[in-house]
């Protein structure tokens, strides 16, 4: 398969309305137009895509707060997004709308199953949306959606078979197998809460979970922790330990250790032809993936060692893949 120019297709740089500067977003294709929104439970990132794949009227705005579930208020949300959108860009018709979410997602069902930040449980958001927005709303969970753009767009599109592995203040993770998403009911791919260790306990209840230890998040923690100096970031922590500090040393080295095993786990059940790396620590460059490949070839044997690549949908993934979805259910 001949890879595409990953510069093609990229518009200029734009803005949200603090000013922060947004990553640019790669088209998608022709395809239907289609209305994309990738929820958080900080904020949410919403696009009109017309029929050329291009990208109209991109921008982050703060997800709504109330006590308990947030399921009303969201999609009152998602309606006045999806009407400023369509006010904005009168010629750019959507025929759907893409709809991702984090936590426990049930996509066939179309129900948020669970999501701790976000205070829903067993929520029909997909037919929610659906009648709010008066148009076929596809549906899925934030990361599964953001592999899929990974899949067809980024740095999985050689690779059906490959586990997408977004590392940044917590560890989430996707499944690939035979080009297509591996989901069993919404519970698969929870890669960053695969127990590593026996400790520290993990705030999603459990013990020693890789989020716990190797995500960037956890890695400022635990060098917090240790030093009682606050670190800027596990960046920050990687750069004192290439300068001998022994505190960060040690703490990056256990991470390296844990997301090590945690690879080598998932190479030899199912055998990955490739893990594509993203999120803020994956921007570590060789600190991280020269350790990892080096690391997990001293831990295996026979195994066929998984090629280890970069994203390359930065902070966009999911919206792409909301898009995608949309695109499929128009």
């Amino acid at each position: 398969m001949t890879r595409s120019d990953p510069a093609a297709s990229v518009p200029d740089v734009v803005r949200d309305a603090s000013g922060e500067a947004l990553a640019a977003v790669r088209g998608l294709g022709a395809g239907v137009p289609v209305l994309a929104f990738d929820v958080g439970g900080t904020d949410i990132k919403s696009a009109l895509f017309d029929a050329d794949g291009t990208a109209h009227g991109l921008r982050r705005t703060p997800t709504p707060i109330v006590d308990g579930d947030r399921t009303e208020v969201l999609i009152e949300r998602l309606g006045v997004l999806a009407a400023e959108l369509r006010a904005a860009h009168p010629d750019v018709e959507p025929q759907a709308v893409g709809l991702v979410v984090p936590g426990i997602v049930d996509a066939d069902a179309g129900l948020g199953v669970f999501a701790s930040n976000l205070g829903w449980h067993d929520s029909p958001l997909r037919d929610l949306a659906s009648v709010r927005l008066g148009l076929p709303v596809a549906f899925d969970h934030d990361v599964r959606a953001a592999s899929w753009a990974e899949r067809l767009l980024g740095g999985a599109r050689d690779y059906e078979n490959a586990v997408v592995l977004v590392i940044g203040t917590g560890i989430a993770g996707a499944l690939l197998v035979g080009g297509v998403p591996y989901t069993a009911g919404g519970y698969a791919g929870e890669i960053g809460h695969s127990p590593v260790a026996e400790g520290p306990i993990c705030p999603c209840g459990a013990r020693g979970c890789l989020e716990a230890v190797a995500s960037a998040g956890a890695i400022a923690r635990r060098y917090h922790a240790a030093t009682g100096i606050v670190p800027n970031g596990a960046k920050d922590v990687i750069a004192r330990a290439a300068a001998g500090d022994q505190a960060a040393a040690d703490i990056w080295n256990s991470a390296l250790d844990a997301l090590t095993l945690s690879l080598a786990q998932l190479t030899a059940v199912i055998a990955p032809e490739a893990v594509v790396i993203g999120g803020g620590l994956s921007r570590a460059g060789g600190a991280l993936f020269d350790e990892l490949r080096e690391r997990l070839a001293a831990r295996l044997s026979f195994h066929r060692l998984p090629v280890l690549v970069p994203a390359e949908l930065s902070g966009n993934a999911g919206l792409l893949g909301a898009a995608l979805r949309a695109r499929e259910v128009a």
